[in-house]
């Protein structure tokens, strides 16, 4: 059994690591701590998240690196915010432990990015150097050579798995940029409390225009150059991302569907959908499947490719999941498929 603990397990991310690894048959979670907030104290997970009742038990407690170190884990998923994470994984790491950071601390290889986007100078420029960027699908042999995995951003994971294959084949326009338009459910927005998110208030609109932190990290792990606006949608959970793709002249839809279904041939989470089929957020929720859906225009060489996750599943805890089951030799949709569909699996295999 691979030891595992989780910080930052009171908030939304956190509760879906506490359940994804609560199911895997070969993790022990030997810890859940706090995001590392002053003040915290020792509360019962199941009052924190009552659908836990009875999956998870014991105490969420006050994080800090003695009692982290002290539950002997092999691994640490830090769900904890970037300033947590830039502190505590350098540490963690010390001890040999393999770090799984649903921050933004790690994702991005130029230092120099941090104070711009995120508001604060990074530390550990050597460390950026040395983490693996955690979609499994596009880099599974670097995660499972690291020990400090930066699992990407929601957003980012459901813009680069379509953009990144197309990229790399030369199939885009590069004198024209990428433009994405994404809609995500609120609680993209985590669990602190804002006026903007509450039920009677929420609305679809934009936000973070014209300078949202994601889009360097479309920009560097998509291979593109990237205008992102990013929306809130009166929903609790997903991602729809609609991508706007300058061709390069000739290219048509075959050629974009053969290369997305070369690149994505075995990978169990991504589902490349027929023609005239567009992906639905309610598709994919509560799931670790990307839907992909795309066309070409007639008269113009141009495509729009639409994208859907859950922003709490394969955007933050099963993309992580997916990254740990690599980088510790377990089968890639160990606890992340339908209970029902890895029985059906475990039916064929043995007939």
């Amino acid at each position: 059994m691979t030891r595992v603990s989780i910080i930052g397990a009171t908030g939304y991310s956190g509760a879906e690591l506490c359940g994804l690894l609560a199911n895997h048959r070969h993790t022990e979670i030997v810890g859940v701590f706090g995001s590392g907030k002053r003040g915290e104290e020792s509360v019962e997970i199941e009052s924190v998240h009552p659908r836990l009742r009875g999956i998870v038990r014991g105490a969420v407690q006050p994080a800090s690196l003695d009692r982290v170190i002290a539950t002997r884990p092999d691994a640490v998923f830090l769900a904890t915010p970037h300033e947590a994470s830039h502190e505590l994984a350098p540490a963690l790491l010390e001890q040999g432990i393999v770090v799984f950071d649903l921050s933004a601390a790690f994702r991005l290889p130029d230092p120099r990015a941090y104070p711009r986007h995120y508001g604060f100078e990074h530390l550990h420029p050597h460390l950026l150097a040395r983490a693996a960027y955690g979609i499994a699908e596009l880099n599974a042999e670097a995660i499972a050579a690291s020990d400090l995995v930066a699992v990407p951003g929601c957003y980012p994971t459901s813009v680069i798995l379509p953009l990144r294959p197309l990229a790399d084949a030369d199939l885009i326009d590069p004198a024209l940029p990428v433009i994405v338009d994404a809609t995500s459910g609120v609680s993209g927005a985590g669990r602190t409390p804002n006026p903007r998110t509450i039920f009677s208030e929420v609305s679809l609109q934009a936000y973070g225009v014209c300078g949202h932190r994601h889009e360097p990290e479309m920009a560097v792990h998509g291979a593109a150059e990237v205008i992102f606006t990013p929306h809130l949608g009166c929903f609790d959970r997903g991602i729809l991302s609609t991508i706007h793709l300058p061709l390069r002249r000739g290219v048509g839809e075959a050629q974009l569907r053969d290369t997305l279904a070369a690149a994505y041939a075995d990978a169990p989470f991504l589902r490349l959908l027929p023609a005239g089929s567009w992906p639905a957020v309610a598709d994919v929720a509560r799931t670790n499947f990307c839907d992909i859906g795309l066309a070409v225009h007639p008269r113009l060489p141009h495509a729009i490719v639409s994208s859907t996750i859950d922003n709490l599943v394969k955007g933050a805890a099963g993309q992580a999941v997916q990254c740990f089951n690599i980088r510790f030799g377990h089968a890639a949709t160990e606890a992340l498929l339908p209970r029902h569909a890895a029985l059906l699996s475990e039916a064929g295999a043995s007939s």
